[in-house]
């Protein structure tokens, strides 16, 4: 289908209400940039997995195959996907490559799919450490036509984007994300890829405590790129990431495979991205799932805050936010803090700041209000055991904290705010959420941390943090459409003969579907054997062909090629025995 169709075609209404911080991961599918020979690599993952996890794969798989319109014949098209996933209320769009963890799973929390559109090569047909359609097209989409589980996806998007990385997590992120490409790169040196590897590797050793990223990351591998379900003794496949390798789904059914029941715990199992998995977990029902995830989103500090919270957030080194109990919520870079008794008692950020309240901006309170950050007092005043967001009316006349009034204030952990109060902010339930001072000084013991020449002080009200979680509390507030990737997806250069070798493809596949082709299936093969000696894939469509045609020397020719192929690279014998069973199988079927 090409892209000039490609835009007459209704898209899926949930991805125009994506934010545009989201959209700018976005990229045209292309569909026109595939080839032959991938096509035919999709079909043979496709027929192959289809035969094999009809037995092995959670009974939801298959059934999601046809409800979700992926084709066993042709790459799925995303714009196809959409009309199809629109009615399972869920959406997909086209990524290149890995994307940031957090965007990845905030996709999913507004149900929508992200798929890497490249595809792998025939090289790396059973297994491939990038993200490609197979894996995302063929793995992911079809298992979320289970209610149930589709649920579980989505809220673990929610929760999981707002989990808290460190600063390490991006850089791992950066170096997995350029190994994989250069493992799928058809021109990369051993070198490079060994001194990739290389880095990925000191870096995972060398992560130090692991972050709420690195923790729910594990989660997601164990369940939906990994996950088993049903027993121990008789597990069933629904993890992604085994739904579309043909290797991994069978070689994670034998013994070699060590298989544990899913607890909490899996969170800090790690694993290698590059390698098959020497464990998996098994899931006794979809249910579960989400009764694991809320028992490890009750350790966050979404959920925790306090000052555990903001300990992360100045460790990770990005914008998160914090909420306060009156509801007001901070959001900047988290620079430093000052406690008291393992409480709270001042915040500082660095840079562009701003203030909200139910992830909304308060007006006044942008980035261009808190260009070079933002700091309060936080917590009870001192000797007083009624806090600021609880006095009544009365209290507030009895304590002086009131307009107009010139007021020094001291909070616990002698932090000491002393100025004119101009104004009060009150949230929906008529709390005092934000106290405005001019000519104000706030200090803790010798330290000066706001000065009256600076201009007006906004306190904050809260006698605790109840919430500290990543990315912003109105997306809005903050210039979020800046990612620059530190590597791209390369493309391979094509050589005559690997121009060649696309049209022998194209001549097979047209001919299967009854259009015109210039090679009859016998030319074809006396080109392949003549000039693509490496080539086997091609053989078994040949072979296909002859059998249903019934083109007698020809089929017999083939399989005596294809068995040599087989004796002299040993190491695909099992994919060419495999395409060839496929083949029979259909046949007498």
């Amino acid at each position: 289908m090409n892209s000039a169709l490609d835009k007459n075609i209704e898209t899926n209404p949930l991805i125009e209400r994506l934010p545009a911080h989201l959209k700018q991961f976005i990229k045209p599918q292309n569909y026109e940039e595939y080839t032959p020979i991938n096509q035919a690599v999709w079909r043979y993952v496709m027929r192959k997995n289809f035969d094999y996890l009809a037995t092995v794969a959670h009974k939801s798989y298959v059934d999601g195959l046809n409800k979700t319109g992926i084709s066993i014949d042709h790459i799925p098209n995303m714009y196809g996907m959409n009309r199809i996933l629109k009615e399972i209320g869920w959406a997909a769009v086209a990524v290149d490559g890995f994307i940031p963890p957090a965007a990845f799973m905030e996709f999913q929390a507004y149900k929508v799919l992200v798929i890497a559109s490249d595809i792998r090569q025939l090289e790396h047909i059973e297994y491939t450490p990038a993200p490609d359609i197979i894996h995302e097209g063929a793995g992911h989409a079809p298992i979320i036509a289970n209610p149930e589980y589709a649920e579980y996806l989505r809220r673990f998007g929610e929760i999981g984007c707002k989990a808290i990385s460190s600063a390490k997590d991006y850089q791992l992120y950066e170096a997995v994300r350029k190994l994989s490409i250069l493992k799928e790169s058809e021109d990369t040196s051993a070198a490079e890829i060994e001194a990739t590897e290389k880095e990925v590797d000191y870096l995972q050793k060398n992560m130090g405590v692991p972050s709420e990223m690195a923790l729910i990351r594990n989660l997601h591998w164990w369940t939906v790129e990994y996950g088993l379900i049903g027993t121990i003794e008789d597990p069933k496949i629904y993890g992604a990431g085994l739904l579309s390798s043909i290797g991994e789904s069978a070689w994670c059914m034998t013994d070699a495979v060590k298989k544990i029941a899913y607890s909490p715990e899996a969170a800090y199992q790690e694993f290698d991205i590059t390698k098959p998995q020497p464990q998996l977990y098994v899931t006794p029902n979809f249910a579960y799932l989400s009764e694991v995830l809320e028992e490890f989103a009750n350790t966050m500090a979404l959920r925790v805050g306090g000052p555990e919270g903001i300990e992360k957030l100045i460790a990770s080194k990005n914008l998160g936010t914090i909420e306060l109990s009156t509801g007001l919520q901070i959001s900047g870079v988290f620079e430093s803090m000052i406690s008291h008794k393992n409480k709270v008692a001042y915040i500082q950020t660095k840079g562009e700041s701003a203030l909200a309240y139910h992830e909304k901006e308060l007006i006044g309170h942008g980035v261009s209000n808190h260009p070079h950050g933002y700091g309060s007092a936080l917590g009870k005043l001192d000797g007083i055991n009624l806090a600021i967001e609880d006095m009544s009316p009365k209290d507030l006349q009895a304590y002086k904290i009131f307009e107009g009034e010139k007021i020094t204030l001291k909070f616990e952990g002698d932090i000491i705010v002393s100025g004119e109060i101009i104004t009060g902010t009150r949230n929906l339930n008529g709390k005092i959420i934000l106290i405005s001072f001019k000519d104000c000084t706030v200090s803790h013991n010798d330290t000066i941390l706001f000065k009256p020449e600076w201009g007006i002080y906004h306190l904050g009200v809260g006698k605790r943090i109840v919430s500290a979680f990543s990315g912003p509390a109105d997306f809005n507030s903050f210039n979020l459409v800046n990612h620059k990737v530190s590597s791209t997806t390369l493309k391979p250069k094509k050589s005559d003969a690997r121009k060649e070798l696309e049209d022998l493809y194209l001549a097979v596949r047209n001919y299967r579907e009854g259009k015109d082709t210039k090679f009859s299936p016998e030319a074809v093969f006396d080109i392949l054997r003549k000039h693509h000696p490496t080539d086997w894939l091609l053989s078994i469509e040949l072979y296909e062909i002859a059998v249903m045609d019934e083109m007698k020397k020809l089929e017999r020719d083939i399989a005596e090629y294809l068995t040599t192929i087989s004796t002299k690279r040993p190491a695909i014998k099992h994919l060419i025995d495999d395409g060839m069973q496929l083949v029979n199988q259909f046949q007498l079927g």
